[in-house]
């Protein structure tokens, strides 16, 4: 079972996590959300660390964010890494969709923002990463419209500690 934080309920089970979100959601019936799934990560010298960010939009009016952090043997590639962060961000984005859609929320917009963009060695992916989530039944956004993954889940893979 995944294990999430927030920065200010501390660790989530996700049973915990789907009724902080809907919790969210609730306080401001009127306003519209979007779900945002993100993640970025960091090589080090043995291994990986990989954080899935979850942002819950408000839109026009604020956010709440939560993350997950993993850790996997390093690979070599960008090409492989940048593919596994968007697997993470599909497995999460499709139990969240799943979830929401089971619990009256099936218009709750999902997108999926990639550590990737137009600069950068990651360009040449562009056109395959995007064609995955969007097969998937998501919408992708890439830099510099990716804060999800580039700018929250990032904030989370630098730290040295193995904890989540």
């Amino acid at each position: 079972m995944r294990k999430f934080v927030s920065p200010t309920k501390g660790r989530l089970s996700q049973e915990d996590l789907y009724r902080d979100i809907v919790a969210f959601m609730e306080a401001d019936r009127k306003s519209q959300y979007s779900l945002i799934v993100g993640t970025d990560s960091q090589p080090k010298s043995d291994a990986a660390v990989f954080v899935t960010a979850i942002v819950v939009h408000r839109v026009g009016r604020g956010a709440r964010y939560y993350y997950m952090k993993t850790w996997e043997r390093a690979s070599k590639s960008i090409r492989q890494r940048i593919y596994y962060e968007t697997s993470l961000s599909l497995q999460v984005a499709s139990d969240l969709s799943h979830f929401f859609s089971q619990n009256g929320y099936s218009e709750l917009n999902v997108e999926i923002h990639c550590d990737i963009g137009v600069n950068g060695p990651t360009k040449e992916l562009i056109k395959e990463i995007v064609g995955m989530i969007v097969g998937s039944g998501f919408s992708a956004r890439i830099k510099p419209d990716s804060f999800g993954a580039s700018t929250v889940a990032d904030r989370f893979t630098k730290g040295g500690s193995r904890k989540a």
